[in-house]
């Protein structure tokens, strides 16, 4: 861990933030860049151990091979090379997986490579973000702790798209703070851009912080309320601009030169924005705003509740610092009550604090959530740490009542950790260390004298803020063995991730998948199907993603996936499917019994005939039949 910078007299605190209100530049302190420099390779080391093994998610790692052979499949999303039908999500989240395979070839370190880099250039943003607004002390532990957060650690060696969403929200957040101090707008537009980009990762997730945005804009911008009023609308519609665009390209492009929208029984765009991946999330409804059938349903279980971001299982990927946010939230508001409405040092615990309490209530009643959901609020937990933590340092310094905050804060922080690893005790040869740590450093702030001298005080801090750090620290280092990096649809560190069972695809964590690294047994079916094609448009077909996930990220051939992720997207028709087979553009089919029965399945069982798995050279169990419908 970095050295804990010696702590400034208040009345420097007080010019630094001053001189941050005024534009003026502050000077670097000469301890700042080389521990930045330190915790940027922290970062780099422990997102990117191991990337040439990273765990690709089945799903969307064959849709990033896919994507980076044409432009159809690119812009569109395609799974397959052809752009027969879409993954279930807006493409914008994996261009620059796509754009990496693309250059570097299909290797799955190629895939991993650009989470990597957007969650080290998560921490430099959130440092430069959070410097300009409490200062370099708090930079750097806001820094930390988001390097060291479990969540981020074990999702930053994925291909999901939450890594891209947090990244280009806390560059709205920097923009948004940067408008408020300045009361420029282009700050402001800037602001709505990076989330109208952040919705292209994560759709309406992305739109969450603009009630708190608009909030802290009209509360704290300089200006008259109505011209305030003013910019926050006309960046609210640039948003809306910018967010829509895919949608109403895709809704403008004929339906014959573009894929078929997976999740949508209608193939619409806003369908699969606002039905699929929108209202399902909150309804027990099935077909929601044109949803497929059978998608919400299965959301329903899951992390959900009041109790969600504290349980066993999402707990100690994301809430060691929460107590602490919490408390750096109320008493950053209240501390600084009595300062005038522009006050930058209040408006960003309100817009931390914002952009935390809306995503735990739309997580606690939304359903099926992932533990990696919460990653988005890995940053605001992060920056409330580290200016909670300078705030307390300020009035620690300054004397009075306010002083016992920070011991409270450290002893709070560790007796949480101790809560969230107990039921699992997976590091709990650590929890001695953190206690004494955390003792040490509130003993020692507490019971500082008049002969205290200044360099006990640093020390005690410093001991402080490490107990506060050492059980995330575990956690996180754990994802470095697969066996505690969960699975490869829902990655999560620690024992919580372990044997974990994905119903939708019954792997255990401890199944790894890559690009280009084909099973003996999918090997002899390629090999088969290669060989018996003859000039045939699709290689094969699938039913649902489950079944064509290996083969596609394997080879970049046109297969058309059949009824998409879920199996239950109304695509092909059994019409569109007998067309094919009569123009000779497609002749194989394997089937599933782990999937629904729909109109085209049907169709293959009465006309096509069953190939014995004795031909292709391997036997398949007993849930895939291979069919020929030649002739």
């Amino acid at each position: 861990m970095a050295t804990i910078p010696a702590a400034q007299p208040v009345g420097a605190h007080r010019r630094t933030r001053a001189d941050r209100r005024s534009g003026r530049p502050e000077a670097v302190p000469r301890w700042e860049r080389p521990a930045l420099a330190a915790v940027l390779v922290v970062a780099m080391a422990l997102y990117s151990w191991g990337i040439s093994h990273a765990a690709l998610h089945p799903f969307y790692g064959a849709a990033v091979r896919s994507m980076a052979t044409g432009w159809r499949a690119f812009l569109f999303g395609g799974l397959d090379a052809s752009g027969s039908i879409s993954i279930d999500k807006l493409p914008g989240a994996f261009w620059p997986d796509a754009v990496s395979v693309w250059l570097f070839g299909p290797h799955t370190w190629a895939a991993a490579l650009p989470q990597v880099v957007e969650g080290v250039l998560a921490v430099w943003l959130l440092h430069r973000i959070v410097r300009a607004w409490a200062g370099p002390f708090a930079a750097l532990i806001a820094a930390l702790v988001l390097t060291l957060t479990p969540v981020t650690v074990v999702l930053n060696r994925a291909t999901i798209p939450d890594t891209a969403l947090t990244l280009l929200l806390v560059a709205a957040a920097g923009a948004l703070q940067k408008a408020v101090r300045t009361g420029r707008l282009l700050p402001l537009i800037t602001c709505a851009v990076w989330v109208g980009l952040a919705f292209q990762a994560k759709m309406l997730q992305a739109w969450l912080v603009l009630p708190v945005f608009a909030v802290v804009y009209q509360c704290a911008a300089p200006g008259t309320r109505l011209n305030r009023a003013l910019r926050v609308l006309l960046a609210g519609a640039v948003a809306l601009a910018v967010s829509c665009f895919w949608i109403l390209l895709a809704w403008e492009t004929p339906a014959t030169d573009r894929p078929f929208l997976d999740g949508t029984a209608n193939n619409n765009p806003f369908s699969l924005v606002f039905g699929y991946n929108g209202l399902s999330r909150f309804s027990s409804d099935s077909t929601a705003f044109g949803s497929v059938a059978a998608t919400a349903a299965s959301r329903t279980t899951g992390n959900t509740g009041w109790t969600m971001l504290i349980n066993h299982t999402v707990g100690p990927q994301i809430a060691w610092f929460l107590p602490l946010a919490v408390l750096a939230t109320v008493l950053g508001i209240v501390w600084r009550a009595g300062q005038p409405r522009t006050d930058l040092l209040r408006t960003g615990f309100v817009l931390w604090g914002g952009w935390l309490a809306v995503h735990a209530v739309v997580f606690s009643a939304s359903n099926g959530n992932h533990a990696y959901y919460t990653a988005v609020i890995a940053p605001a937990l992060a920056a409330l740490t580290g200016g909670g933590l300078a705030l307390f340092r300020d009035e620690y310094e300054a004397g009075g009542t306010r002083r016992a905050a920070l011991p409270a804060a450290i002893m709070l922080t560790a007796v949480w950790a101790l809560v969230l690893d107990w039921p699992t005790r997976f590091v709990s040869w650590l929890l001695p260390v953190a206690l004494m740590l955390a003792a040490c450093g509130a003993l020692g702030l507490w019971t500082r004298g008049p002969r205290t001298s200044e360099r006990m005080v640093h020390g005690a801090l410093a001991a402080g803020i490490a107990a506060t750090l050492v059980m995330p620290a575990g956690w996180s280092l754990s994802c470095l063995d697969s066996r505690y990096a969960g699975a490869s649809t829902s990655p999560m560190a620690g024992p919580v991730g372990t044997r974990y069972d994905d119903a939708a695809h019954h792997r255990s964590s401890l199944t790894r998948v890559g690009l280009g690294r084909p099973s003996s047994r999918d090997t002899a079916l390629l090999s088969y199907l290669t060989s018996h094609r003859h000039g045939e448009k699709y290689l094969l077909a699938t039913q649902a993603a489950y079944t064509a996930e290996p083969l596609l990220r394997a080879e970049s051939e046109p297969m058309l996936v059949m009824g998409g992720f879920t199996g239950s997207t109304p695509f092909p028709s059994a019409q569109q499917l007998s067309t094919l087979v009569s123009t000779h553009q497609l002749r194989y089919a394997l089937l599933t019994s782990q999937r629904p029965t729909t109109p085209a399945t049907t169709w293959i069982k009465a006309h096509c005939t069953h190939v014995r798995p004795k031909a292709y050279g391997r036997t398949f169990d007993g849930s895939f039949s291979l069919y020929d419908c030649k002739g």
